[in-house]
């Protein structure tokens, strides 16, 4: 019956939808133990800081650019080319993006507790200029509801 189709291409729809990669902003992060950093010097955690912080950047962006891809995919797919579904990307980064996530967390709590206020104040800082940068990546994609 027409019903029994229709709920089935809806079903088939929301299926393929939930491939889609995650932009890297959404990911939420997997729990870290803090213990893990419990023997590092304000020194050390600031190394381990930015080696975290430079690998999360490299793939953070992989997966927005996966996230991206998989989007435009589906576009094409359901509006004109079917076919394209197939490209849609599996190669998604988020449990990395996530556990990446978790680690920087904990060395943020290790470096909280040792009072390494310098640290402290640069991973503030850089909070704040990710967040900006994901509100601006937002409004880019959002469109302009201002009329002239």
């Amino acid at each position: 019956s027409y019903s029994m189709k229709k709920s089935l291409s809806l079903l088939g729809t929301m299926a393929l939808l939930s491939a889609c990669a995650s932009s890297a902003s959404s990911i939420q992060p997997t729990y870290v133990s803090p213990i893990k950093y419990s023997n590092y010097d304000c020194e050390q955690l600031r190394a381990e800081y930015n080696r975290l912080l430079s690998r999360s950047q490299m793939v953070n962006k992989e997966q927005d650019d996966t996230a991206t891809g998989d989007a435009v995919a589906m576009g094409v797919g359901l509006v004109v080319f079917w076919p394209a579904l197939f490209f849609i990307d599996t190669d998604d980064q988020s449990e990395e993006v996530a556990r990446l996530k978790g680690e920087i967390e904990a060395v943020e709590s290790v470096t909280i507790e040792k009072r390494c206020f310098g640290l402290q104040e640069k991973i503030s800082q850089d909070r704040k200029a990710a967040l900006e940068a994901a509100q601006q990546k937002q409004n880019d994609f959002e469109p302009n509801t201002k009329s002239d």
